[in-house]
């Protein structure tokens, strides 16, 4: 193991040697802390290893390489189709359930730019009677979607749809989304496993936390819930625009880093208000 670290250390991976141990566990079938006992690679799993390691050294995301990734209570099936769920996501879907814990047992809810389901997934796992609806532009992401909602044996509805066309009629009890907030000029600072693998429509976008925003006016109940992941740096502008479009209750909620990521707010007493 100690050769695959080094090959990973030498391309400049974050964690050589944690990855090491994911990426053997992986391929012999056991978890990283059954790793001692297995002190060596088993011959027949040598060119499973060497074919992961060899994309990883290209700095494709470890995701791809291992073709799943954990979310919360579930694992995921990803590939270049759709992002990579990050840790910060898992703050989103706390904010949601936390909102969906005063809107009865059979609440509503609408999945702005799904990608992987995660968010979607997710919700419908934690909070049982929820009914849930993912909806993304890419068609490619919406066939992941489905894979995981059946793989982990989860119902929720996914559907194509642009949110610059508006947001699907509701009217929903909850509006969640992780647009594309990453600006144009920006993607060349990102690192490589962002910026040469991951979609770029799902990463940079101008506009799409505000397209959600106004949409969710027209398709949300009364004092129905907007949760959206935001930039870093960027929930003061975000709360702000809200507040301009007449939400209320809107708070920020910082994510495991302790940088401001989650920004929610709550519709007025009448649909379409603001």
């Amino acid at each position: 193991m100690a050769h695959v670290t080094e090959r990973l250390a030498l391309v400049g991976v974050e964690s050589p040697e944690v990855e090491a141990e994911i990426l053997v566990a992986h391929v012999v079938g056991v978890t990283r802390s059954e790793l001692v006992l297995q002190p060596k690679v088993p011959r027949k799993t040598e060119k499973a290893l060497e074919r992961l390691v060899a994309r990883r050294e290209q700095r494709e995301p470890l995701a791809y390489v291992l073709g799943e990734w954990g979310f919360r209570r579930l694992t995921l099936s990803v590939d270049r189709r759709v992002l990579v769920p990050r840790p910060e996501t898992e703050v989103v879907v706390e904010r949601c359930l936390a909102c969906l814990a005063a809107a009865g047992e059979l609440p509503d809810v609408l999945d702005v730019g799904t990608g992987s389901g995660a968010i979607a997934l997710a919700i419908a796992d934690e909070h049982p009677g929820a009914r849930v609806t993912g909806v993304d532009v890419s068609a490619g992401a919406l066939e992941v979607a489905g894979a995981n909602a059946l793989w982990n044996g989860v119902a929720v509805e996914f559907h194509e749809w642009d949110l610059f066309a508006g947001l699907p009629t509701g009217p929903w009890d909850l509006v969640v989304s992780n647009p594309p907030y990453v600006l144009p000029e920006q993607i060349d600072g990102l690192e490589p496993e962002v910026r040469e693998w991951e979609p770029r429509e799902a990463l940079v976008g101008v506009g799409a936390t505000e397209a959600v925003a106004r949409g969710a006016l027209d398709v949300l109940r009364p004092r129905g819930a907007l949760v959206l992941e935001v930039a870093a740096g960027d929930a003061a502008r975000v709360a702000s625009l809200l507040g301009a479009h007449g939400y209320a209750d809107i708070s920020v909620t910082r994510d495991l880093a302790g940088r401001d990521r989650v920004v929610e707010a709550v519709t007025a007493s009448a649909l379409g208000a603001g």
